[in-house]
């Protein structure tokens, strides 16, 4: 069977992760439809490798070799499969680029996913990882998705109770993970649509262009100039956005550490426990601007972690290692990565 299959063996990974480190796939494969997937099912040698699922890789830090088989999705296709009196529902295959999507429904009237523009990385990892900016997450606008299980060998449909989504979170960082690879993602885009602009940094940009009542296209055109501002770009200087977490605390912890911080960033949550701003927390421990050899922080954004030139994913690590260590011990915090560490 693998003799039919595009494989290709010690490829280099370095232009297929966002931070731009240097790692190897033992084994490389294109996924251009299910039928790849099904392929790789059938074939004793490839099922039995330890398997990578990449998208855009821009959730991944690379802290060595692949020493299995790398799963690239690359199928494409995007088209509105249904409508009804409440929403558009738009089908993207998973190895779409997420910007390019959301700016394809905003070219198409629909508004719904403003707030997630400029997000890096593919359709198909965006419910894996719940993404979210700007006051809006993956799950308000997600009505389901297919995909192909390699313990069954079958394809299923999960709707949005299935996909167990929490903050940076869904069952494919449990239950499903290294099992289930995603095909495509159907969203719901409301037909009575409503401006999310209740965070200040949109809300600000919005008033600088002498914007009252804003569309979907005014949001994502403000959404874009902010996160261009604030992060690097990915093609100049390797990161993967936001690397850590916005921590979760009880309004206790909170209170007490406002009692020393007066200027402490936080928010209320609806579910009563409070979100920190991790960036901040950071720029207190005086990380902003610094580096550890090739491996830095931000000088813009304290969140962001960079590659400067030729730092190796394990540096990153050691980078991230040393901030989680100068906050837990300031402000008795801990900090999560966002990009899962291989």
């Amino acid at each position: 069977m693998t003799h039919s299959l595009p494989l290709q063996y010690d490829v280099s990974l370095c232009n297929h992760n966002t931070f731009g480190v240097e790692a190897s796939a033992h084994a490389y494969l294109p996924v251009t439809s299910a039928g790849v997937l099904e392929a790789v099912q059938r074939d004793a040698v490839l099922a039995d490798m330890p398997r990578l699922i990449l998208g855009g890789g821009s959730n991944i830090l690379l802290t060595r070799d692949f020493p299995g088989l790398v799963l690239h999705m690359e199928n494409k296709g995007i088209e509105i499969v249904e409508e009804d009196e409440d929403a558009s529902y738009v089908r993207a295959a998973a190895g779409e680029n997420w910007h390019q999507f959301v700016l394809w429904t905003l070219a198409q009237g629909l508004g719904g996913l403003e707030n997630l523009s400029l997000i890096p990385g593919s359709v198909g990892a965006a419910p894996i990882q719940n993404i979210g900016a700007y006051g809006m997450e993956i799950k308000d606008r997600f009505h389901s998705l297919t995909l192909f299980d390699f313990e069954t060998g079958e394809q299923s449909t999960l709707d949005k109770a299935a996909c167990m989504f929490g903050y940076r979170d869904s069952v494919f960082k449990h239950r499903l993970r290294d099992r289930a690879v995603v095909l495509d993602v159907t969203f719901s885009l409301p037909k009575k649509w409503q401006a999310v602009i209740r965070y200040a940094d949109v809300t600000k940009e919005l008033a600088a262009r002498k914007i009252t009542e804003p569309t979907a296209q005014d949001i994502s055109a403000a959404v874009i100039a902010i996160r261009a501002r604030k992060l690097p770009d990915p093609a100049v200087i390797g990161n993967a956005g936001s690397f850590f977490k916005n921590p979760l605390v009880t309004v206790e912890q909170r209170d007490a550490l406002l009692e020393r911080y007066p200027q402490l960033v936080n928010y209320a949550q609806p579910d009563g426990g409070v979100k920190l701003a991790a960036g901040w927390l950071i720029d207190q421990c005086g990380w902003k601007g610094r580096n550890n050899g090739a491996a830095g922080v931000y000088e813009k954004q304290a969140l962001v972690l960079v590659n400067r030139g030729g730092a190796s994913g394990a540096d990153i690590a050691q980078l991230a290692a040393s901030i989680q260590t100068d906050v837990a011990q300031r402000f008795d915090v801990q900090l999560e990565p966002e990009p899962i560490f291989l």
